[in-house]
Protein backbone atom coordinates (compact mmCIF):
# COMPACT_ATOMS: atom_id res chain seq x y z
CA UNK A 1 0.00 0.00 0.00
CA UNK A 2 1.17 3.49 -1.06
CA UNK A 3 0.02 6.22 2.29
CA UNK A 4 -0.16 9.66 1.21
CA UNK A 5 -0.52 12.90 3.08
CA UNK A 6 -2.24 15.36 1.24
CA UNK A 7 -3.28 18.75 3.22
CA UNK A 8 -6.10 19.82 0.90
CA UNK A 9 -8.14 17.31 0.21
CA UNK A 10 -10.31 18.58 -2.65
CA UNK A 11 -7.02 17.34 -4.99
CA UNK A 12 -7.25 13.89 -3.60
CA UNK A 13 -8.64 12.77 -6.74
CA UNK A 14 -5.89 14.28 -8.75
CA UNK A 15 -2.88 13.47 -6.71
CA UNK A 16 -4.04 10.05 -6.84
CA UNK A 17 -4.12 9.40 -10.63
CA UNK A 18 -0.98 10.83 -11.16
CA UNK A 19 0.72 8.47 -8.50
CA UNK A 20 -1.28 5.57 -9.67
CA UNK A 21 0.83 6.00 -12.97
CA UNK A 22 3.68 5.09 -10.79
CA UNK A 23 2.99 2.33 -8.78
CA UNK A 24 0.94 -0.10 -11.26
CA UNK A 25 -1.47 -2.60 -8.83
CA UNK A 26 -0.64 -0.53 -5.95
CA UNK A 27 -3.72 0.20 -3.61
CA UNK A 28 -3.38 4.52 -2.96
CA UNK A 29 -4.16 5.55 0.42
CA UNK A 30 -4.37 9.38 2.26
CA UNK A 31 -3.25 9.67 5.73
CA UNK A 32 -2.52 12.26 8.15
CA UNK A 33 0.11 10.55 10.62
CA UNK A 34 1.04 7.55 9.37
CA UNK A 35 2.66 8.03 5.42
CA UNK A 36 5.42 7.21 3.01
CA UNK A 37 5.04 10.85 1.01
CA UNK A 38 3.62 14.01 1.63
CA UNK A 39 2.35 16.51 -0.66
CA UNK A 40 1.99 19.63 0.99
CA UNK A 41 0.20 23.66 -0.64
CA UNK A 42 1.15 26.47 0.61
CA UNK A 43 0.22 30.08 -0.57
CA UNK A 44 3.38 30.06 -2.51
CA UNK A 45 4.77 26.78 -3.75
CA UNK A 46 4.07 23.22 -3.71
CA UNK A 47 6.25 20.66 -1.86
CA UNK A 48 6.55 16.60 -2.23
CA UNK A 49 8.74 14.00 -0.46
CA UNK A 50 9.07 11.19 1.09
CA UNK A 51 8.53 10.97 5.36
CA UNK A 52 12.38 10.01 5.60
CA UNK A 53 13.47 13.39 3.98
CA UNK A 54 15.67 12.34 1.65
CA UNK A 55 14.62 13.69 -1.09
CA UNK A 56 12.09 16.69 -1.38
CA UNK A 57 11.08 18.12 -4.41
CA UNK A 58 9.14 22.29 -4.38
CA UNK A 59 8.59 24.41 -7.49
CA UNK A 60 6.96 27.94 -7.06
CA UNK A 61 2.86 28.66 -8.43
CA UNK A 62 2.50 29.73 -12.15
CA UNK A 63 -0.15 32.00 -12.06
CA UNK A 64 -1.17 31.24 -15.62
CA UNK A 65 -2.17 27.86 -14.72
CA UNK A 66 -4.65 26.56 -12.75
CA UNK A 67 -4.50 25.29 -9.69
CA UNK A 68 -5.19 21.48 -10.34
CA UNK A 69 -2.38 21.84 -13.12
CA UNK A 70 -0.15 22.80 -10.82
CA UNK A 71 -0.71 20.42 -8.34
CA UNK A 72 -0.31 17.47 -11.11
CA UNK A 73 2.70 18.99 -12.19
CA UNK A 74 4.57 19.21 -9.21
CA UNK A 75 3.59 15.62 -8.08
CA UNK A 76 4.29 14.10 -11.57
CA UNK A 77 8.07 15.89 -11.27
CA UNK A 78 8.58 14.80 -8.09
CA UNK A 79 7.84 10.98 -8.82
CA UNK A 80 9.55 11.51 -12.08
CA UNK A 81 12.94 12.60 -10.53
CA UNK A 82 12.05 9.69 -7.56
CA UNK A 83 11.79 7.23 -9.56
CA UNK A 84 14.05 7.62 -12.38
CA UNK A 85 11.04 6.62 -15.45
CA UNK A 86 9.95 8.45 -18.39
CA UNK A 87 6.20 8.63 -18.48
CA UNK A 88 5.23 9.73 -22.12
CA UNK A 89 2.25 10.51 -21.70
CA UNK A 90 3.08 13.35 -18.48
CA UNK A 91 -0.04 14.11 -16.31
CA UNK A 92 -2.67 13.42 -19.17
CA UNK A 93 -5.00 10.62 -17.47
CA UNK A 94 -7.99 11.01 -19.74
CA UNK A 95 -9.31 8.01 -21.38
CA UNK A 96 -9.77 10.34 -25.06
CA UNK A 97 -6.59 12.45 -25.54
CA UNK A 98 -7.43 13.24 -28.82
CA UNK A 99 -10.71 15.46 -28.31
CA UNK A 100 -8.22 18.16 -26.84
CA UNK A 101 -6.49 18.20 -30.09
CA UNK A 102 -9.50 18.27 -32.41
CA UNK A 103 -10.81 21.19 -29.92
CA UNK A 104 -7.26 23.28 -30.35
CA UNK A 105 -7.33 22.39 -34.14
CA UNK A 106 -10.93 24.11 -34.40
CA UNK A 107 -9.39 27.01 -32.91
CA UNK A 108 -6.68 27.22 -35.57
CA UNK A 109 -3.78 26.28 -33.81
CA UNK A 110 -1.04 25.25 -35.08
CA UNK A 111 1.16 22.00 -35.10
CA UNK A 112 3.89 23.55 -32.78
CA UNK A 113 1.43 25.54 -30.50
CA UNK A 114 -0.28 22.47 -29.95
CA UNK A 115 3.28 20.78 -28.86
CA UNK A 116 3.92 23.86 -26.79
CA UNK A 117 0.52 23.93 -24.66
CA UNK A 118 0.98 19.89 -24.02
CA UNK A 119 4.40 20.29 -23.01
CA UNK A 120 3.63 23.25 -21.07
CA UNK A 121 0.18 21.72 -19.47
CA UNK A 122 1.11 18.46 -18.79
CA UNK A 123 4.49 17.59 -19.65
CA UNK A 124 3.67 15.05 -22.72
CA UNK A 125 6.12 14.08 -24.45
CA UNK A 126 6.56 14.91 -28.48
CA UNK A 127 6.00 11.99 -30.22
CA UNK A 128 3.22 11.03 -27.67
CA UNK A 129 1.78 14.71 -28.66
CA UNK A 130 2.80 14.03 -32.36
CA UNK A 131 0.86 10.75 -32.38
CA UNK A 132 -2.47 12.30 -31.00
CA UNK A 133 -2.05 14.87 -33.68
CA UNK A 134 -2.41 12.45 -36.57
CA UNK A 135 -5.03 10.26 -34.95
CA UNK A 136 -6.85 13.49 -34.65
CA UNK A 137 -6.22 14.23 -38.51
CA UNK A 138 -7.68 11.15 -39.36
CA UNK A 139 -10.56 11.21 -37.28
CA UNK A 140 -11.10 14.43 -38.48
CA UNK A 141 -12.05 13.28 -41.63
CA UNK A 142 -14.41 10.80 -40.43
CA UNK A 143 -16.23 11.61 -37.22
CA UNK A 144 -19.81 11.97 -37.64
CA UNK A 145 -21.88 15.19 -38.18
CA UNK A 146 -25.21 14.21 -39.09
CA UNK A 147 -28.47 13.89 -36.23
CA UNK A 148 -29.41 11.00 -38.51
CA UNK A 149 -26.53 9.20 -39.25
CA UNK A 150 -26.49 6.31 -36.88
CA UNK A 151 -24.11 2.79 -36.25
CA UNK A 152 -25.79 -0.50 -34.47
CA UNK A 153 -23.33 -2.72 -32.13
CA UNK A 154 -24.83 -6.22 -31.62
CA UNK A 155 -23.43 -8.63 -28.56
CA UNK A 156 -23.15 -12.02 -28.15
CA UNK A 157 -21.51 -12.43 -24.43
CA UNK A 158 -20.62 -15.80 -25.13
CA UNK A 159 -16.44 -16.81 -25.35
CA UNK A 160 -14.75 -20.70 -25.49
CA UNK A 161 -13.39 -19.43 -22.47
CA UNK A 162 -12.93 -16.80 -20.15
CA UNK A 163 -9.68 -14.92 -20.67
CA UNK A 164 -7.40 -14.04 -17.53
CA UNK A 165 -7.50 -10.37 -17.87
CA UNK A 166 -11.36 -10.45 -19.41
CA UNK A 167 -13.83 -8.38 -17.26
CA UNK A 168 -16.68 -8.46 -20.09
CA UNK A 169 -19.79 -10.21 -18.76
CA UNK A 170 -18.74 -13.15 -20.85
CA UNK A 171 -20.07 -16.83 -20.39
CA UNK A 172 -18.48 -20.08 -21.42
CA UNK A 173 -20.78 -20.95 -24.55
CA UNK A 174 -20.63 -24.49 -23.95
CA UNK A 175 -21.30 -24.34 -20.35
CA UNK A 176 -25.70 -24.03 -21.18
CA UNK A 177 -27.26 -24.99 -24.50
CA UNK A 178 -30.49 -23.49 -22.73
CA UNK A 179 -28.95 -19.96 -21.74
CA UNK A 180 -27.32 -19.72 -25.24
CA UNK A 181 -30.39 -20.28 -27.08
CA UNK A 182 -33.23 -18.47 -25.04
CA UNK A 183 -30.61 -15.31 -25.20
CA UNK A 184 -30.33 -15.79 -29.48
CA UNK A 185 -34.36 -15.64 -29.53
CA UNK A 186 -34.23 -12.48 -27.24
CA UNK A 187 -31.67 -11.20 -29.37
CA UNK A 188 -33.61 -11.27 -32.42
CA UNK A 189 -36.15 -9.72 -31.25
CA UNK A 190 -34.90 -7.24 -29.82
CA UNK A 191 -32.87 -6.53 -33.63
CA UNK A 192 -36.48 -6.92 -34.96
CA UNK A 193 -37.95 -4.06 -32.65
CA UNK A 194 -35.29 -1.81 -32.97
CA UNK A 195 -34.79 -2.67 -36.80
CA UNK A 196 -38.60 -1.45 -37.47
CA UNK A 197 -37.79 2.24 -35.01
CA UNK A 198 -34.71 2.61 -36.95
CA UNK A 199 -36.98 2.43 -40.36
CA UNK A 200 -40.03 4.25 -39.11
CA UNK A 201 -37.37 6.92 -37.66
CA UNK A 202 -35.33 7.09 -41.33
CA UNK A 203 -32.65 6.98 -39.33
CA UNK A 204 -29.15 5.96 -41.63
CA UNK A 205 -27.13 3.02 -40.43
CA UNK A 206 -23.30 4.14 -41.30
CA UNK A 207 -21.80 1.13 -39.27
CA UNK A 208 -22.39 -2.56 -37.85
CA UNK A 209 -20.56 -3.82 -35.17
CA UNK A 210 -20.83 -7.51 -34.13
CA UNK A 211 -18.67 -7.79 -31.25
CA UNK A 212 -18.56 -9.84 -27.81
CA UNK A 213 -17.93 -11.93 -25.57
CA UNK A 214 -16.42 -13.95 -28.84
CA UNK A 215 -19.80 -13.56 -31.54
CA UNK A 216 -18.42 -16.83 -33.10
CA UNK A 217 -18.54 -18.84 -29.92
CA UNK A 218 -22.00 -20.31 -30.78
CA UNK A 219 -22.38 -23.12 -33.51
CA UNK A 220 -22.13 -22.67 -36.80
CA UNK A 221 -26.51 -23.04 -37.18
CA UNK A 222 -27.02 -20.37 -34.70
CA UNK A 223 -24.38 -18.03 -35.62
CA UNK A 224 -26.61 -18.38 -39.27
CA UNK A 225 -29.31 -17.30 -37.57
CA UNK A 226 -27.83 -14.41 -35.74
CA UNK A 227 -26.00 -13.16 -38.48
CA UNK A 228 -29.25 -13.54 -41.17
CA UNK A 229 -31.74 -11.31 -38.61
CA UNK A 230 -28.92 -8.70 -38.43
CA UNK A 231 -28.65 -8.60 -41.97
CA UNK A 232 -32.60 -8.48 -42.51
CA UNK A 233 -33.32 -5.91 -39.67
CA UNK A 234 -30.06 -3.76 -40.33
CA UNK A 235 -27.95 -3.96 -43.69
CA UNK A 236 -28.33 -1.66 -46.50
CA UNK A 237 -26.38 -0.78 -49.83
CA UNK A 238 -25.70 2.07 -47.92
CA UNK A 239 -23.74 0.67 -45.08
CA UNK A 240 -20.26 1.82 -45.05
CA UNK A 241 -18.59 -0.80 -42.73
CA UNK A 242 -19.67 -4.31 -41.16
CA UNK A 243 -17.75 -5.33 -39.24
CA UNK A 244 -17.25 -8.98 -36.99
CA UNK A 245 -15.21 -9.32 -34.00
CA UNK A 246 -14.27 -13.35 -34.56
CA UNK A 247 -11.61 -13.17 -32.15
CA UNK A 248 -10.78 -16.34 -31.05
CA UNK A 249 -9.39 -18.36 -33.91
CA UNK A 250 -10.85 -21.94 -31.82
CA UNK A 251 -14.11 -20.58 -32.78
CA UNK A 252 -13.77 -19.62 -36.10
CA UNK A 253 -15.09 -22.05 -38.82
CA UNK A 254 -15.58 -21.96 -42.59
CA UNK A 255 -19.37 -22.27 -42.48
CA UNK A 256 -19.19 -19.18 -40.00
CA UNK A 257 -16.89 -17.20 -42.57
CA UNK A 258 -18.81 -18.14 -45.39
CA UNK A 259 -22.43 -16.61 -43.45
CA UNK A 260 -20.27 -13.67 -42.91
CA UNK A 261 -19.19 -13.72 -46.49
CA UNK A 262 -22.92 -14.03 -47.70
CA UNK A 263 -24.90 -11.40 -45.02
CA UNK A 264 -22.57 -8.52 -46.54
CA UNK A 265 -19.62 -8.40 -43.77
CA UNK A 266 -16.12 -6.93 -45.27
CA UNK A 267 -14.52 -6.05 -41.91
CA UNK A 268 -13.22 -8.52 -39.15
CA UNK A 269 -11.13 -9.44 -36.46
CA UNK A 270 -8.93 -12.61 -36.05
CA UNK A 271 -7.23 -11.19 -32.40
CA UNK A 272 -4.31 -13.45 -31.11
CA UNK A 273 -3.13 -11.33 -28.49
CA UNK A 274 -0.10 -12.84 -28.38
CA UNK A 275 1.72 -15.64 -30.46
CA UNK A 276 3.55 -17.00 -27.45
CA UNK A 277 1.83 -20.61 -27.25
CA UNK A 278 3.18 -20.71 -23.70
CA UNK A 279 1.37 -17.13 -22.73
CA UNK A 280 -1.94 -18.18 -24.38
CA UNK A 281 -2.40 -21.15 -22.46
CA UNK A 282 -1.28 -19.19 -19.16
CA UNK A 283 -4.29 -16.41 -19.99
CA UNK A 284 -6.36 -19.35 -20.52
CA UNK A 285 -6.67 -19.66 -24.37
CA UNK A 286 -7.32 -22.95 -25.51
CA UNK A 287 -5.50 -22.09 -29.47
CA UNK A 288 -2.29 -21.98 -30.52
CA UNK A 289 -0.28 -19.05 -32.17
CA UNK A 290 -0.73 -21.92 -35.57
CA UNK A 291 -4.63 -21.88 -35.30
CA UNK A 292 -4.05 -18.39 -35.31
CA UNK A 293 -2.27 -18.69 -38.98
CA UNK A 294 -4.41 -21.23 -40.44
CA UNK A 295 -7.87 -19.12 -39.87
CA UNK A 296 -6.57 -16.28 -40.93
CA UNK A 297 -5.21 -17.81 -44.20
CA UNK A 298 -8.43 -19.53 -44.39
CA UNK A 299 -10.02 -15.93 -44.01
CA UNK A 300 -7.71 -14.44 -47.08
CA UNK A 301 -8.30 -17.15 -48.93
CA UNK A 302 -12.51 -17.06 -49.13
CA UNK A 303 -12.03 -13.16 -50.34
CA UNK A 304 -11.70 -11.16 -46.76
CA UNK A 305 -9.67 -7.92 -47.25
CA UNK A 306 -9.94 -6.44 -44.53
CA UNK A 307 -8.64 -8.44 -41.09
CA UNK A 308 -7.65 -6.53 -38.00
CA UNK A 309 -5.59 -8.22 -35.52
CA UNK A 310 -4.83 -7.37 -31.94
CA UNK A 311 -2.20 -7.28 -29.53
CA UNK A 312 -1.91 -7.16 -25.89
CA UNK A 313 1.55 -5.64 -24.66
CA UNK A 314 2.17 -6.73 -20.66
CA UNK A 315 0.67 -9.81 -20.98
CA UNK A 316 1.98 -11.56 -17.80
CA UNK A 317 5.30 -13.76 -18.22
CA UNK A 318 5.92 -12.03 -21.29
CA UNK A 319 8.99 -9.30 -22.11
CA UNK A 320 10.70 -7.68 -25.20
CA UNK A 321 11.97 -10.85 -26.85
CA UNK A 322 8.47 -12.46 -26.72
CA UNK A 323 6.77 -9.11 -28.47
CA UNK A 324 9.17 -9.23 -30.98
CA UNK A 325 8.35 -12.67 -31.92
CA UNK A 326 4.58 -12.04 -32.00
CA UNK A 327 5.72 -8.65 -34.20
CA UNK A 328 7.56 -10.83 -36.56
CA UNK A 329 4.90 -13.93 -37.09
CA UNK A 330 2.30 -10.68 -37.49
CA UNK A 331 4.47 -8.92 -40.01
CA UNK A 332 4.26 -12.36 -41.52
CA UNK A 333 0.47 -12.63 -42.10
CA UNK A 334 0.38 -8.71 -43.43
CA UNK A 335 -3.32 -8.10 -41.54
CA UNK A 336 -5.09 -4.86 -42.61
CA UNK A 337 -5.54 -3.01 -39.44
CA UNK A 338 -3.69 -3.70 -35.89
CA UNK A 339 -4.70 -2.77 -32.47
CA UNK A 340 -2.67 -2.67 -30.09
CA UNK A 341 -3.81 -3.26 -26.27
CA UNK A 342 -2.02 -2.14 -23.31
CA UNK A 343 -2.55 -4.61 -20.62
CA UNK A 344 -5.17 -3.03 -18.11
CA UNK A 345 -6.04 -5.44 -14.57
CA UNK A 346 -9.94 -4.60 -14.29
CA UNK A 347 -12.00 -5.57 -11.47
CA UNK A 348 -13.75 -8.42 -12.23
CA UNK A 349 -11.31 -10.33 -14.42
CA UNK A 350 -9.52 -13.07 -12.71
CA UNK A 351 -6.25 -11.76 -12.89
CA UNK A 352 -7.43 -9.02 -10.74
CA UNK A 353 -8.84 -11.59 -8.55
CA UNK A 354 -5.66 -13.66 -8.05
CA UNK A 355 -3.74 -10.29 -7.54
CA UNK A 356 -6.09 -9.60 -4.41
CA UNK A 357 -5.06 -13.42 -2.94
CA UNK A 358 -1.31 -12.24 -3.67
CA UNK A 359 -0.56 -13.33 -7.17
CA UNK A 360 2.85 -11.58 -8.28
CA UNK A 361 2.43 -10.26 -11.73
CA UNK A 362 5.87 -9.65 -13.02
CA UNK A 363 6.56 -5.92 -12.99
CA UNK A 364 7.95 -5.08 -16.47
CA UNK A 365 9.91 -1.47 -15.89
CA UNK A 366 8.54 1.83 -17.80
CA UNK A 367 11.57 1.49 -20.38
CA UNK A 368 10.93 -2.05 -20.75
CA UNK A 369 7.04 -1.12 -21.14
CA UNK A 370 8.08 1.76 -23.68
CA UNK A 371 10.39 -0.56 -25.69
CA UNK A 372 7.34 -3.28 -26.42
CA UNK A 373 5.79 -0.48 -27.71
CA UNK A 374 8.09 1.21 -30.00
CA UNK A 375 8.20 -2.67 -31.21
CA UNK A 376 4.45 -2.59 -32.35
CA UNK A 377 4.76 0.70 -33.54
CA UNK A 378 7.87 -0.68 -35.95
CA UNK A 379 5.55 -3.40 -36.91
CA UNK A 380 2.52 -0.53 -38.29
CA UNK A 381 5.02 1.26 -40.33
CA UNK A 382 6.61 -2.25 -41.54
CA UNK A 383 3.34 -3.03 -43.08
CA UNK A 384 2.69 0.69 -44.28
CA UNK A 385 -0.09 1.48 -41.72
CA UNK A 386 -1.18 4.57 -40.29
CA UNK A 387 -2.36 5.59 -36.74
CA UNK A 388 -6.07 6.23 -36.83
CA UNK A 389 -7.95 5.82 -33.79
CA UNK A 390 -6.55 6.01 -30.00
CA UNK A 391 -8.27 5.81 -26.07
CA UNK A 392 -6.34 5.55 -23.05
CA UNK A 393 -7.77 3.12 -19.46
CA UNK A 394 -7.10 3.55 -16.25
CA UNK A 395 -4.95 1.17 -14.46
CA UNK A 396 -3.30 0.28 -17.63
CA UNK A 397 0.81 -0.63 -17.65
CA UNK A 398 3.05 2.06 -18.23
CA UNK A 399 -0.11 4.64 -18.38
CA UNK A 400 0.11 4.20 -22.31
CA UNK A 401 -2.55 3.60 -24.76
CA UNK A 402 -4.62 1.45 -26.75
CA UNK A 403 -4.44 2.09 -30.57
CA UNK A 404 -5.43 1.20 -34.09
CA UNK A 405 -2.99 1.17 -37.00
CA UNK A 406 -4.51 0.55 -40.86
CA UNK A 407 -4.10 0.71 -44.52
CA UNK A 408 -5.42 3.68 -46.34
CA UNK A 409 -8.90 2.63 -46.81
CA UNK A 410 -8.58 0.09 -44.30
CA UNK A 411 -9.63 2.33 -41.16
CA UNK A 412 -12.37 0.82 -38.34
CA UNK A 413 -14.89 3.98 -38.98
CA UNK A 414 -17.23 2.17 -36.22
CA UNK A 415 -14.17 2.56 -33.72
CA UNK A 416 -14.01 6.61 -34.48
CA UNK A 417 -17.01 7.00 -34.31
CA UNK A 418 -17.42 5.04 -30.78
CA UNK A 419 -14.49 6.75 -29.31
CA UNK A 420 -15.79 10.56 -30.03
CA UNK A 421 -19.06 9.82 -29.25
CA UNK A 422 -20.33 12.15 -32.04
CA UNK A 423 -23.05 9.61 -33.26
CA UNK A 424 -25.56 7.69 -31.84
CA UNK A 425 -25.11 3.90 -31.13
CA UNK A 426 -28.14 1.99 -30.71
CA UNK A 427 -26.18 -1.17 -28.78
CA UNK A 428 -28.52 -4.56 -28.56
CA UNK A 429 -27.43 -7.45 -25.92
CA UNK A 430 -26.30 -7.84 -22.92
CA UNK A 431 -24.47 -5.84 -21.26
CA UNK A 432 -24.93 -3.51 -24.79
CA UNK A 433 -24.81 0.27 -24.07
CA UNK A 434 -26.52 2.77 -26.10
CA UNK A 435 -25.25 5.84 -26.56
CA UNK A 436 -27.73 9.13 -27.69
CA UNK A 437 -25.57 11.82 -28.99
CA UNK A 438 -27.25 15.33 -28.84
CA UNK A 439 -24.81 16.60 -31.62
CA UNK A 440 -26.12 20.50 -31.07
CA UNK A 441 -25.68 20.71 -27.23
CA UNK A 442 -22.32 18.57 -27.27
CA UNK A 443 -23.96 15.82 -25.18
CA UNK A 444 -24.67 12.18 -24.70
CA UNK A 445 -26.77 9.74 -22.79
CA UNK A 446 -26.85 6.45 -22.21
CA UNK A 447 -28.93 3.40 -21.49
CA UNK A 448 -27.38 0.09 -20.74
CA UNK A 449 -28.91 -3.53 -21.14
CA UNK A 450 -28.29 -5.56 -18.14
CA UNK A 451 -25.34 -7.44 -17.81
CA UNK A 452 -26.76 -11.34 -16.61
CA UNK A 453 -28.26 -13.12 -19.48
CA UNK A 454 -31.13 -14.34 -17.79
CA UNK A 455 -32.20 -10.94 -16.52
CA UNK A 456 -31.73 -9.74 -19.83
CA UNK A 457 -34.11 -12.39 -21.10
CA UNK A 458 -36.34 -11.94 -18.60
CA UNK A 459 -36.53 -8.19 -18.96
CA UNK A 460 -35.91 -6.91 -22.65
CA UNK A 461 -39.77 -5.59 -22.62
CA UNK A 462 -38.27 -3.09 -19.81
CA UNK A 463 -35.32 -2.53 -21.45
CA UNK A 464 -36.82 -1.61 -24.53
CA UNK A 465 -39.30 0.57 -23.57
CA UNK A 466 -36.40 2.57 -21.73
CA UNK A 467 -34.52 2.96 -24.52
CA UNK A 468 -36.58 3.66 -27.19
CA UNK A 469 -38.28 6.74 -24.38
CA UNK A 470 -34.42 7.57 -24.45
CA UNK A 471 -34.10 7.78 -28.39
CA UNK A 472 -37.42 9.12 -28.77
CA UNK A 473 -35.95 12.57 -26.66
CA UNK A 474 -33.81 13.11 -29.86
CA UNK A 475 -35.79 11.46 -32.47
CA UNK A 476 -39.40 12.45 -31.79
Amino acid sequence: MIKVKLNDLKYQYDVYQIINQFFDFEEIKFFEEDYDYFIELSESKITCGRKQMDFVYEENKWPDLSMKEQVKLAVFRYFTKLMKVDMPWGTLVGIRPTKKVLSLFEEGKTDSEIIEYFSKHHLARRDKVELCMEVARWERKTVNTKKNSISVYVGMPFCPTRCLYCSFTSNVASSSKKRVEDYIITLVHEMQVMGKYIKDNELDIQCIYFGGGTPTAVNDLQFEFVMKNIYENFYSDSISEFTVECGRPDSISEAKLLSMKRFGVDRISINPQTMNDDTLKAIGRNHSARDVINKFNLARNLGFDNINMDIIVGLPGENINNIKDTVKKIKDLKPDNITVHGLCVKRGSKLHEKMLFNYKLYKLSQNEINDMYECTTSLAKSLSMHPYYMYRQKNMIGSMENIGYALHNKEGIYNIQMIEEKQTIIALGADAVTKVVFLEEDRHERFANTKDVKEYVDRIEEMLEKKIALLDTLYK
